[in-house]
């Protein structure tokens, strides 16, 4: 039974995470070792309660990520005396994105951040009521097309053009539209586990409860857990430039 590489990458890969996006950094720690070799086709993970003491963090945070590794095909688990969970021995195939694209995501997700940080606080300051409650509807069609990606990703989309209408800035919207456009092109290119989209839309929730609030900050720490998210897990499933 092979596990997983000794020494210093296996300290590498399982030194703790800290960070509000513990779920989404520990996604991309596991996902970025199985792209990178570290953890070998085949190998086997330490026991659920000996990572959580290693990554510092709690059994349903490394369970969610599991779950959603597993989901994207790139973690299998099995149950009985010789279970656990094993890297896939073929990691799922997906078509390879443009070398400038690899290269260039980061821009990307800076530009992005750029925008929804702006748009997340102005909405909180401008939005009217009824311009949010077409954005409640879209949490509730996210909900429901977990494991329907195409159409969860439409709902998506519109969400964020949503907020960006509500905070009534027509070059703000004009971005927010261009960046979507943008991370369409990346995240066409990963898994879409339903977990993680689960996680993304209670996001949603949360940022719409913030806004409705008039809450600026706490709506713009929201988005910025988002996002930077989001860019866990593209630094985890993209395949490497």
């Amino acid at each position: 039974m092979k596990l997983a590489l000794p020494g210093t990458s296996a300290e590498t890969v399982f030194a703790p995470v800290r960070s509000q996006t513990a779920f989404e950094e520990t996604l991309e720690r596991l996902g970025t070792a199985i792209k990178l070799g570290l953890l070998e086709p085949g190998a086997r993970l330490p026991a659920e309660r000996e990572l959580c003491r290693q990554l510092g963090i709690s059994r349903s945070t490394l369970r969610q990520a599991l779950t959603a590794l597993v989901q994207s095909g790139h973690l299998r688990a099995t149950r009985g005396r010789s279970g656990g969970t094993f890297v896939a021995e073929s990691p799922p195939p997906a078509e390879a994105p443009s070398t400038a694209l690899l290269i260039g995501w980061r821009d990307v997700c800076d530009q992005r951040l750029a925008v929804e940080l702006a748009v997340a606080v102005l909405a909180a300051e401008r939005a009217e009521p009824e311009a949010l409650a077409p954005l409640d509807e879209l949490v509730a069609v996210m909900d429901a097309t977990l494991e329907r990606f195409a159409a969860f990703r439409q709902a998506d989309v519109r969400w964020h053009i949503g907020l960006a209408e509500a905070a009534g800035s027509q070059r703000l919207l004009a971005a927010m539209t261009e960046a979507q456009g943008q991370m369409s092109d990346l995240i066409s290119h990963i898994a879409h586990p339903p977990e993680l989209l689960a996680w993304t839309n209670q996001q949603h929730a949360k940022m719409l409860s913030a806004v409705r609030k008039g809450d600026g900050d706490r709506a713009m720490r929201i988005m910025a857990e988002h996002l930077k998210g989001t860019e866990h897990v593209l630094a985890g499933l993209l395949p490497s430039a």
